[in-house]
């Protein structure tokens, strides 16, 4: 189903049905699952990852320092504080802020060179975040159910493949939607955290010293002690923050209030009561099974340890949930704002416009995170492949929100230094990172590249076709409306057109537009002009159709349509449905018909479908031909207009192919047929 972006803000009135606490808790489920089990594997990759610390005090409090700054600094001020409040119609995610942006681009007046490079700086942060996509849900269900391994070995060989089953099952269920698996999810994180927050306060009353670490001289100290050292310290560290981006991006499905309650009241004071609570634990002094230190923090007995790895299973299974519901939402913002191609969406929510389910992203998605457990096999290993990808996000997401704050009238001098201090902290993890590339960073770097020059070749491909279109959509309506007339006038039912006679033929043809008919001046559809050239008459009842969502969940049946005559037996049809109502085209005609508000004979009525076909000049270049041949490729699997329309089952449709030559410096529509040349009001319009 297509979708409009101008959404309702999910925060507003249905709170008023729901209610703050209960979306709060559903928001647990879905916005906060992910950064909710970084304690499974972030404490333990700093002390024994790749590049473990010595685990002394020193060394103990100064990373609970920098883990306590990132989690105020980056998720409480930067995003939950900050970054929610540019939310477009209700909606969040990088796309939003660039949305935002082209709002405001009148009023502010940024040079075509700025906004090419904030647009370039967005496309790259969305294709890097969908990088990192694939491995959340990987890593966080691998750890967990590498928990089995502090119990006994012989669990070690069946980690991949539960890891693999758990997955299966999350990406069936993400059909049912995000309200259900809010709902679903939601208590069990209630219990997760409170059971981290509880065993780790248990540690901090063992070892108290650790809440010194909330001193950011330990995080200085820290530093400089460790000189180079601590850039792979901080390339762990990162791993707390997982997350932070998607938080963002969830902002249609629950509403920044939702989700600032939970983050400030529940769930950061959990997390840092888990994490000073495995700090205390690394100063106990007592062994670590497995170097596992999440699990040393429970009483090693066979009942305790299998009831904490099964919360922590299924809290991993929800902490996949905030990036897939994540990327659902940036691939509905891309796919409006003309980055992505238009695949089908479900929404599943008549409450929440936000609430969407996408299939095409759901398979991707789950087919890359199979590939990466069954390549990685650890959660240690997929730990070296995250991270380059977003942190390099939340750099662009800090650089491109300084122009949405002077946008919205934030002086310069002080968000200016607040941007400046967080892109320099971000900048710090994302070089941190980078020397994770070779142990596994390319994985999400690859992915990222493959979806940029995706993008990139949607967004040009469409602008060639714009192009082409803007030339032939010159001609207003009057003209063929004088020309029907002069038909419907005849004794014969024909007239002269250019170089041909143009006879009147006994139907009625449905064109859909792409956008609303209003009156005469306005430009003739393409389908019904090429109709006219190729056929040689014109139909005796002529029906431009165009079909809208709104926000709403439901239009009313009485306020579904306005009908347009034109005169001349020409009538504009201008339909309205809710995000909740799948268009069916014939349907709405029957009705329109029996209402007798249009003339429809039902065994002589067809409805035209436009369609592109690519035409390669062989001026174009080399590469310019690899990129329009990839964009033929990738507009084979876009939602057909026969599928959104409802049209799939109807015996009457026709496609109006439309024949586009893209060459070196031009695009154009090329139909061979003569025809008249008009004067219009803003110059001549001939055949292109």
């Amino acid at each position: 189903m297509r979708s409009s972006f101008h959404t309702r803000h999910a925060g507003g009135d249905v709170r008023q049905r729901t209610g703050l606490l209960a979306l709060g808790v559903s928001a647990l489920g879905v916005v906060y699952g992910d950064i909710g089990t970084s304690p499974l594997y972030a404490m333990k990759e700093t002390f024994f990852g790749g590049h473990p610390l010595a685990r002394n005090p020193e060394n103990v409090l100064g990373v609970l320092s920098l883990v306590f700054w990132t989690l105020l600094l980056i998720v409480g001020i930067k995003y939950v504080l900050l970054v929610l409040r540019a939310d477009f119609h209700g909606e969040g995610g990088i796309f939003a802020l660039l949305g935002i942006i082209r709002e405001q681009q009148p009023r502010n007046g940024k040079s075509a060179r700025l906004m090419w490079i904030i647009t370039t700086a967005v496309m790259i942060g969305a294709a890097a975040l969908y990088g990192d996509a694939v491995i959340t849900p990987a890593i966080s269900v691998l750890s967990a159910y590498e928990g089995l391994e502090v119990v006994t070995s012989a669990f070690k060989p069946a980690v991949v493949w539960l890891t693999v089953i758990t997955l299966l099952l999350l990406f069936l269920f993400q059909s049912r939607g995000t309200a259900r698996v809010g709902r679903t999810f939601g208590p069990i994180m209630v219990v997760w955290f409170l059971t981290i927050g509880a065993v780790g306060l248990y540690w901090i009353i063992v070892h108290p010293v650790v809440l010194r670490a909330v001193n950011p001289f330990y995080a200085l100290r820290f530093f400089a002690a460790h000189g180079i050292r601590v850039i792979f310290v901080l390339g762990a560290i990162v791993l707390v923050i997982t997350g932070a981006e998607a938080l963002y991006a969830d902002v249609g499905h629950f509403g920044r209030k939702a989700i600032q309650v939970s983050w400030y009241s529940f769930v950061f004071p959990c997390l840092l009561l888990n994490y000073f609570g495995q700090g205390a634990r690394l100063l106990d002094g007592a062994p670590i099974p497995n170097n596992n230190l999440f699990y040393a923090l429970f009483p090693q007995y066979d009942p305790i340890i299998y009831l904490v790895v099964a919360l922590a299973t299924t809290a991993t299974v929800i902490a996949s949930q905030a990036l897939i519901s994540g990327a659902f939402s940036m691939t509905r913002q891309g796919i409006v704002l003309g980055f992505f191609p238009r695949v089908q969406i479900f929404f599943t929510s008549a409450e929440i416009e936000g609430q969407i389910y996408i299939p095409a992203v759901n398979w991707l998605l789950l087919a890359c995170c199979l590939l990466l457990v069954i390549g990685f096999e650890t959660s240690s290993a997929l730990a070296a492949a995250y991270g380059i990808a977003v942190t390099g996000t939340m750099a662009i997401t800090s650089f491109i929100f300084y122009f949405v704050a002077r946008g919205w009238g934030w002086k310069w001098y002080w968000i200016g230094p607040v941007c400046l201090g967080f892109l320099l902290i971000d900048l710090s993890y994302f070089s941190a990172n980078t020397l994770k590339f070779v142990e596994g960073g390319y994985v999400p770097i690859v992915i990222a590249l493959f979806l940029f020059y995706l993008m990139q070749t949607w967004q040009w491909g469409r602008a060639q076709l714009a192009s082409a279109f803007f030339d032939f959509l010159k001609v207003p309506i009057r003209h063929y409306l004088d020309l029907k007339q002069q038909i419907m006038d005849s004794p014969h039912l024909r007239t002269q057109f250019g170089a041909r006679n143009l006879s009147q033929v006994e139907r009625a043809i449905v064109f859909m537009t792409s956008r609303p008919v209003l009156s005469a001046e306005d430009p003739c559809p393409m389908g019904l002009r090429i109709y006219i050239r190729r056929n040689g008459a014109i139909p005796k009842h002529i029906i431009l159709l165009n079909v809208t969502q709104t926000s709403r969940p439901v239009v009313p049946e009485e306020e579904r349509c306005d009908v347009i005559p034109l005169g001349a037996k020409i009538v504009a049809i201008n339909v309205r449905y809710g995000y909740m109502q799948p268009p069916n085209v014939p349907a709405l005609l029957r009705m329109l018909k029996n209402q007798k508000r249009i003339k429809i004979n039902e065994k002589r009525w067809t409805i035209q479908v436009g369609e592109e076909e690519i035409l390669i000049d062989p001026s174009l270049r080399f590469f310019r031909r690899l990129m329009l041949r990839f964009f033929t490729f990738i507009m084979r699997f876009t939602n057909s207009a026969d599928r959104y329309f409802g049209l799939r089952q109807f015996a009457g449709r026709n496609k109006t192919v439309i024949p586009v030559v893209i060459g070196r410096g031009f695009a154009r529509v090329t139909v061979l047929d003569d025809e008249p040349v008009y004067q219009y009001p803003g110059g001549t319009a001939s055949q292109p």
